[in-house]
């Protein structure tokens, strides 16, 4: 069995400061619970409404709940700031963090705008500071693997993308994202794209989508969502997303699925059974590399939530112990959001929307 060098990889030190800015149900069921697994070292909290804050600093054994911002960046053992807002909030958040020399994790989407997001790009750039984003998909044992095999060059060229979901999602679990017209596509297929874009290993030259409702739903924007990416020469890819399923769980699914020329990787997303107790991730792979007749199915360990929010705090400490740019940098994420934008713009417009149209922007 080939090694897939699926694991998180951690910073060699532990002990870097972090300040967290804001504290939010995904704060407290997703960031806090990886750093407790990994050992990372959260020196304080901040958030708006100082009840959840001191709330999760109990929870956690936070050592500072701090009243302001300012205060959080004033603080001499923070080297990290973990920017855990919605994205509306978070220029405004990143512009002051910058100036104050902090490196950060940005949340995903990076920004509800383009010119948004190219503004957070350039601060850090023009400062100094390494900047990650919160794509945290990449790190999920499926995903991850399915990059190992592509690495490994097991799967041979690649030439096919597929992700496949039809499930429940309760979105009044978060009461904002019932009020806003870029619902799935922003906050959730967001995700498939920056993972089949990482999987793959390029970015697509144009997205073809198209977006709707189910009849009668409460919610503004959109939650079904089919979305398809041509990749430069004869790659292709697809995303085919329902959240609309009422139907019981033993029909619901979620499924990956990456062809190369040498072979097929295909798998399960355990995140989004069951949610939001969820599953361990499953993959399955064949290799003309190998025996081209043996499936291959090795147990993968950790899942999405929480395991893979070590991973993209984790590379953002690596970046700053290396001194190099993370993986997931916001420069990096650009390239994601161009296809979310492309894809509302298709929807909009019924088109193919060239990537090259929103980057010039």
């Amino acid at each position: 069995m080939p090694d897939l060098d699926y694991r998180i990889k951690l910073p060699r030190d532990l002990s870097m400061g972090i300040g967290i800015v804001g504290a939010g149900e995904i704060v407290r069921s997703c960031h806090l619970p990886a750093y407790r697994m990994a050992g990372f070292r959260v020196v304080g909290i901040y958030d708006a409404d100082p009840a959840k804050a001191r709330q999760a600093a109990e929870l956690f054994g936070i050592p500072y709940v701090f009243e302001s911002l300012d205060a959080l960046l004033r603080h001499s053992e923070i080297r990290i700031v973990d920017i855990a807002v919605p994205a509306k909030y978070q220029l405004d958040i990143v512009e002051q963090v910058a100036a104050a020399g902090k490196h950060m994790l940005c949340q995903k989407p990076l920004a509800e705008q383009y010119a948004a997001a190219k503004r957070i790009t350039y601060i850090c750039a023009q400062t100094g500071v390494k900047a990650a984003v919160n794509q945290q998909m990449r790190w999920s044992p499926g995903i991850s693997a399915s990059r190992g095999l592509v690495k490994l060059g097991l799967l041979g060229q690649p030439v096919q993308a597929s992700i496949q979901v039809n499930v429940l999602t309760q979105w009044e679990n978060w009461p904002w994202l019932t009020t806003i017209d870029t619902l799935e596509v922003m906050y959730h297929s967001i995700h498939y794209m920056d993972s089949i874009r990482y999987v793959m290993g390029m970015t697509p030259e144009f997205i073809y989508a198209d977006g709707a409702k189910f009849p009668n739903q409460p919610y503004k924007g959109e939650t079904r969502t089919m979305i398809f990416m041509k990749f430069p020469g004869d790659a292709r890819g697809l995303i085919h997303d329902s959240h609309n399923n009422r139907q019981p769980q033993e029909d619901w699914y979620a499924t990956f699925r990456f062809e190369g020329t040498e072979g097929v990787a295909r798998g399960t997303n355990g995140a989004l059974y069951d949610y939001p107790n969820g599953r361990g991730d499953t993959i399955s792979f064949y290799t003309r590399k190998l025996q081209p007749d043996r499936l291959y199915s090795p147990t993968l360990e950790g899942r999405w939530f929480p395991h893979a929010f070590m991973g993209t705090m984790g590379e953002l400490m690596r970046a700053v112990e290396d001194e190099r740019e993370p993986e997931n940098s916001v420069a990096d994420n650009l390239l994601t959001l161009q296809m979310v934008f492309a894809s509302y713009r298709s929807m909009a417009e019924n088109r193919p929307v060239y990537l090259s149209e929103i980057a010039g922007e």
